[in-house]
């Protein structure tokens, strides 16, 4: 890949959610959460994302561990976080969430070039018998390439 070296994806995000669109955004950081991300360090599996009346985006609950060589100005673990994205965006992003009733969930976190970037996706959530029909599908998908089905 071009440059890119992901730190961290939220694979549980394809199986509770159908994702509809994906965008790539900036987050404000401090410097100790970088010096974190570039360890490797983060979890993104109960991240959401949302807009305020300010029409600001905002990701809530990206766990950034503290840096181990931090000293008492190390960063908070669990801090809401700022996305940088351009006014058409947010105002697309505020309209499909709120009209309807989509999601906005991280999917993925990673280092293009030197800068980090959050991708973020426009999600509809699955019902239990989608999420069922998936995982027979892809079931059978893996079963069908090693070649356990004589048809």
């Amino acid at each position: 890949m071009n440059g890119i070296k992901i730190i961290a994806s939220n694979k549980r995000a394809g199986y509770d959610f159908e994702i509809i669109e994906k965008f790539e955004t900036g987050i404000v950081l401090v410097g100790t959460e970088v010096k974190s991300l570039r360890l490797g360090k983060c979890s993104l599996s109960e991240a959401h994302i949302s807009i305020d009346q300010f029409n600001e985006a905002w990701v809530y609950n990206i766990n950034i561990p503290h840096y181990e060589f931090g000293n008492i100005n190390n960063h908070e673990e669990s801090r809401k976080r700022k996305l940088l994205l351009k006014k058409k965006e947010l105002n697309y992003l505020q309209h499909k969430s709120q009209a309807q009733g989509m999601t906005i969930i991280p999917t993925k976190i990673y280092f293009k070039k030197s800068m980090v970037k959050l991708e973020i996706a426009l999600a509809k959530g699955k019902k239990h018998h989608d999420k069922r029909a998936d995982t027979a599908k892809k079931d059978v998908e893996r079963r069908l390439r090693r070649g356990l089905y004589d048809e």
